[in-house]
C-alpha cells in the first residue's frame, strides 16, 4: 500500500508540476495560442516520462527546453512598383541548438506573427530529432503576402529581409528554408543577397536552392513524398496498404501534390482536395498532370480542376472532411481540421489519418482520432521529409556532391521508416501501443534532452 500510495503522491506531483509551469508559460507568453498549444501537447506526454525518468525534471530542463536560445524580430522595408515604401516585420526564431545548427523554414504569409513563428520552431525541435540527424530547430519569416506581388516586388522584399537576417545564420550556426509563401524564386533571391553580404558562395547557409547552385533533388518532393512512406508505415503495421485505397488530401500547394502523387504510385484512389477557396471531388481519381497545370503553371484555383476535367464536382460550401475515405492527410494548414471534422471522418469510416501541414489538427480533433482508435501520425514525424531532405541538401553541399534522385528518394524513405519505427517503439516501450503523438513526442525529446544534459546548463 505504502508504494502505490508514494506512487500516487508522484503522479499528482508530476501533473502539478506540468500544470503549473504550463500556466506560467502561458502568462509569460500571452497572446500566443498556437504555441501555447504546441507545448501542450508535448507536455502532456511528457508526464509519463517524467513519472517514470525522474532526471529528465533536473536542471530546469522542461523550462529550458520551451524557451528560446534567440528571438529575433526586425523591420523589413521595401519599396513597391508604384515607388511607395512598404514596411513589413521579420522574424527568426532560434529555438534550440543542442543537436546541431537551427533548421526550420522561412514563412511569408499575412498571418505571421512571432507565436506563429515560435509554435512552428518547437515543432521543428522535435520533428529534426525524429530524422536522427544532427540539426536543431528553428523558423522564422515575415508577415510579407508574396501573393499578386510582381517579381521586382518579392526580389526587393527578399533583399530587404535577408539584408538583416544574414548576421544571424550561417551553414554551422543557422540554416533556413523554404515553407509557405517561400519556394524556389523566393530562395533565388534570398540566397543571391546572402551572398553578396558574405562575400562568399557559402551553399550550406539556405536549403531549398536551385539544383543549378547548390541544390538537392527530391527536396520538391520531400514532404509529400515522406508523408506517404510514413502513412504506408502506419498502415502495413496493421496488415494494410495504400493500393486500392480512398484518399482525400486538404490544400493544393506543394506537399499535397506530391503526396497525391507517390499515393497514386502506391496505387491510391485520391478522390478529393481542396485550397482556400473550396475543395473538389474527383470520384474516379485526381488527374495529376491537369492538377500541377493549374496550380503549379498558371497558378489558378482549384475551381479551374472541376471546369475542366469530366467528373469532378467543385464546392465552395462544406469541408473536404465529409468525403468518405479510408485514409485523410491534412496538408493545408494549421488548425484546419477541428473536432467536428474529426468526427465525421471517425463516422464515414476513415481509418488513417497523417499531418502533411504544422499542427493541421485542432488539440479537440486529436482527441477524437485518439479515442476512437484511428491511426494518428502527427505533423512532427509525418511530415519530417521536408527538413531530412533539407539536410540531405547540406550534406551534399558540405561534400561538394550531388546525389541521384532515386539515391536521395531511397535516403529519404529510410529515415521516414525508422521515424515511425522509433514513434511505434517507444510508444509500446511507454505502455501506449499505437498511439504515435506519444511515441513521437517522447522519442523526439528524449534524444534532446540527453544531449542538454550532457551540455550543461546553457
Amino acid at each position: 500500500m505504502t508504494d502505490i500510495a508514494t506512487k500516487n503522491d508522484e503522479v499528482q506531483s508530476v501533473d502539478a508540476q506540468i500544470s503549473e509551469y504550463y500556466n506560467r508559460l502561458c502568462q509569460r507568453n500571452a497572446g500566443e495560442p498556437e504555441f501555447h498549444q504546441a507545448v501542450l501537447e508535448v507536455l502532456e506526454s511528457l508526464k509519463i516520462v517524467l513519472e517514470n525518468d525522474p532526471h529528465y525534471a533536473d536542471y530546469g530542463l522542461i523550462q529550458r527546453l520551451c524557451e528560446p536560445e534567440r528571438q529575433l524580430i526586425f523591420r523589413v522595408p521595401w519599396v513597391d512598383d508604384q515607388g511607395e515604401v512598404q514596411v513589413n516585420r521579420g522574424f527568426r526564431v532560434q529555438f534550440n541548438s543542442a543537436l546541431g545548427p537551427y533548421k526550420g523554414g522561412l514563412r511569408f504569409h499575412p498571418s505571421v506573427n512571432l507565436g506563429i513563428i515560435k509554435f512552428l520552431g518547437f515543432e521543428q525541435i522535435f520533428k529534426n530529432s525524429l530524422t536522427g540527424l544532427p540539426i536543431g530547430g528553428g523558423k522564422g519569416g515575415s508577415d510579407f503576402d508574396p501573393k499578386g506581388k510582381s517579381d521586382a516586388e518579392i526580389m526587393r522584399f527578399c533583399q530587404s529581409f535577408m539584408t538583416e537576417l544574414h548576421r544571424h545564420i550561417g551553414e554551422y550556426r543557422d540554416v533556413p528554408a523554404g515553407d509557405i509563401g517561400v519556394g524556389g524564386r523566393e530562395i533565388g533571391y534570398l540566397f543571391g543577397q546572402y551572398r553578396r553580404l558574405a562575400n562568399q558562395h557559402e551553399s550550406g547557409t539556405l536549403t531549398g536552392k536551385g539544383l543549378e547552385w547548390g541544390g538537392s533533388l527530391v527536396r520538391t518532393e520531400a514532404t509529400g513524398y515522406g508523408l506517404v512512406y510514413f502513412t504506408k508505415e502506419m498502415m502495413a503495421a496493421d496488415g494494410k496498404s495504400l493500393n486500392g485505397a480512398k484518399v482525400i488530401v486538404s490544400g493544393s500547394g506543394n506537399v499535397a501534390i506530391y503526396a497525391i502523387e507517390k499515393a497514386q504510385e502506391f496505387g491510391a484512389v485520391v478522390i478529393g482536395c481542396s485550397d482556400s477557396q473550396g475543395w473538389i471531388h474527383t470520384p474516379d481519381g485526381i488527374d495529376l498532370e491537369k492538377l500541377k497545370e493549374i496550380k503549379e503553371v498558371r497558378r489558378d484555383r482549384i475551381s479551374a480542376y472541376a471546369d475542366e476535367v469530366e467528373g469532378a464536382t467543385y464546392h465552395s460550401e462544406g469541408s473536404i472532411w465529409d468525403l468518405e475515405c479510408d485514409v485523410a492527410l491534412p496538408c493545408a494548414t494549421q488548425n484546419e481540421l477541428d473536432g467536428e471534422h474529426a468526427q465525421k471522418l471517425v463516422d464515414t469510416g476513415c481509418k488513417y489519418v497523417a499531418e502533411g501541414a504544422n499542427m493541421p489538427s485542432t488539440a479537440e480533433a486529436v482527441e477524437v482520432f485518439r479515442k476512437n482508435k484511428i491511426a494518428f501520425g502527427p505533423g512532427k514525424a509525418a511530415n519530417a521529409g521536408g527538413v531530412a531532405t533539407s539536410a540531405l541538401e547540406m550534406q551534399q553541399n558540405a561534400s561538394r556532391d550531388s546525389w541521384s534522385f532515386e539515391y536521395t528518394d531511397e535516403r529519404l524513405h529510410v529515415i521516414m521508416r525508422n521515424i515511425f519505427r522509433a514513434c511505434e517503439r517507444t510508444a509500446a516501450e511507454y505502455g501506449h501501443e499505437g498511439d504515435y503523438v506519444i511515441g513521437a513526442n517522447i522519442a523526439g525529446f528524449k534524444k534532446v534532452a540527453d544531449a542538454m544534459l550532457a551540455q550543461g546548463v546553457i
